[in-house]
């Protein structure tokens, strides 16, 4: 049987522009469905959580521009499962109100945070992992984040040291890396004591309100001033005159790496953040020339390891590209080496900057 304190939080406001042209200011990837199968990144994070969490508990935080884009890829949800952040002030602020909106319809209630855009391919290892994450932040004080169990130095994700032991799942948290070089990221992965942070967050929704109250408390000080708002009809006005105020500030800056009640949930769950366009190539069918088709038609002559995500009717002929990302949104066409992605922010800052609005 679900439990009915037990709440679910998807963050669901960021604008991915590290897959631009194809996730733009007015349909970020969440919204979008990557691999053919019908459901966006959105609505798999969605049916990845209903067997855990009733559907009247699961609660979206996103910004106030694609409120029309949630109701219509989720249109089961009430207006008040519905946040809608008035400006973006990154994880903190967002998962701060979240805790405060659901505490004041349930003071008892457990809650998982996790982001709208992972790809996750064991659904049942998923279930099991939250399901016992949930048991021990309610059983315990504790600030519980899943760690990944990594399968290579990567360089691009945070990583979480393990200290002592609670079980063979479970440590205690001893340090909190961010994205390391590619030496250290060897050192973190020989090591056996390192682990991805994905993220993915777990604790009562009073626990991670008092850990404001303590290490953040130009935030709490905000949301304890609408104390009397949260679950009324005034809590959005209230939102809107004072959630732009907060600082802009991640929930691992703000919290997770000053707490001293943090623990790591060690799981396999199949998981990549799907952050870059290599991630998409990495997690994708491929055909014998490893080249990756995102729902077009392509002729690749001596062509091997490209991905092509190409909209509309548009046959694609290339001989001679290795290694490319070629992404044609209509009014955008990027042909970029698979090694420089991570130049894409810039281009997309170098866009505005001579297009103005035009191509965001």
């Amino acid at each position: 049987m679900i439990d009915n304190h037990r709440y679910c939080v998807i963050m669901c406001g960021g604008i991915g522009s590290r897959f631009w042209p194809y996730s733009r200011a007015d349909r970020p990837k969440q919204f979008i469905d990557f691999f053919g199968t019908g459901r966006s990144l959105l609505q798999m994070s969605y049916d990845r959580i209903l067997p855990i969490v009733p559907a009247e508990n699961i609660v979206i935080v996103t910004n106030a521009l694609y409120a029309p884009l949630v109701k219509e890829q989720l249109p089961d949800l009430r207006d008040d499962q519905i946040l809608l952040e008035p400006a973006r002030r990154n994880t903190a602020p967002c998962i701060a109100w979240a805790a405060y909106h659901i505490a004041a319809r349930d003071p008892q209630a457990s809650m998982i945070v996790t982001p709208s855009d992972h790809l996750i391919t064991r659904q049942q290892a998923f279930q099991q992992c939250v399901t016992k994450g949930f048991e021990f932040v309610e059983q315990n004080d504790a600030l519980l984040t899943l760690g990944i169990e990594p399968t290579r130095p990567e360089t691009g994700y945070g990583y979480i040291q393990i200290g002592s032991a609670v079980d063979e799942t479970i440590s205690k948290v001893k340090t909190f890396t961010e994205k390391p070089n590619l030496e250290l990221a060897k050192v973190f992965l020989a090591s056996g004591e390192f682990f991805w942070n994905s993220g993915i967050f777990m604790w009562k929704a009073q626990t991670v309100i008092d850990a404001l109250h303590r290490y953040a408390p130009d935030i709490a000080t905000v949301f304890d001033a609408g104390q009397d708002c949260f679950g009324t009809d005034c809590e959005m006005e209230f939102i809107e005159q004072e959630f732009p105020g907060c600082m802009s500030i991640s929930i691992d800056f703000a919290i997770m790496e000053k707490a001293s009640n943090v623990f790591v949930e060690r799981v396999n769950l199949g998981w990549n953040d799907l952050g870059t366009w290599s991630a998409l190539y990495d997690n994708s069918p491929k055909n014998r020339e490893g080249n990756v088709t995102q729902n077009c038609s392509v002729l690749a002559y001596n062509s091997k390891g490209n991905i092509f995500a190409v909209k509309g009717d548009k046959l694609v002929v290339v001989s001679g590209l290795n290694d490319y990302i070629i992404a044609d949104a209509g009014d955008v066409l990027l042909v970029c080496p698979k090694s420089e992605e991570q130049r894409i922010k810039q281009m997309v800052n170098d866009a505005k900057v001579n297009f103005g609005d035009k191509y965001q």
